[in-house]
């Protein structure tokens, strides 16, 4: 479904020590962004009756089942330079991306452009 890298769970992790509460990591898309779609990613307390969840090395993880198509197979890494650090995104489903990485559309869903 989803791969985090080892890197990505390191920094998950650290992250979610500073969250009170049972916390998930929650991994979504919205329409938007120059390409026609946006990822989300963030922490929220609450799954409902539209997330599809799973745990991967302990971080438990929920995905909208809307978002579940788009972002199936996505793997996500974290990187540190002499810039800083970041998340960076994979997602095989993707036929085009934008320059800032944060934004796609797929061979069947070109989602709903707009600004990046």
């Amino acid at each position: 479904m989803i791969t985090l890298s080892e890197q990505a769970i390191y920094k998950i992790k650290d992250m979610m020590k500073d969250e009170e509460g049972p916390t998930y990591l929650r991994i979504g898309v919205t329409a938007g962004g120059c390409s026609g779609f946006s990822y989300g990613m963030g922490f929220d307390e609450e799954k409902t009756d539209k997330d599809e969840s799973f745990v991967q090395e302990g971080i438990p993880i929920l995905i909208d089942k809307a978002s579940l198509d788009l972002i199936r197979g996505l793997q996500i890494d974290y990187k540190e330079s002499m810039m800083g650090g970041g998340f960076t995104i994979h997602n095989p489903n993707a036929t085009a991306t934008c320059g800032c990485g944060s934004s796609f559309r797929t061979a069947t869903q070109a989602g709903k452009p707009g600004d990046c």
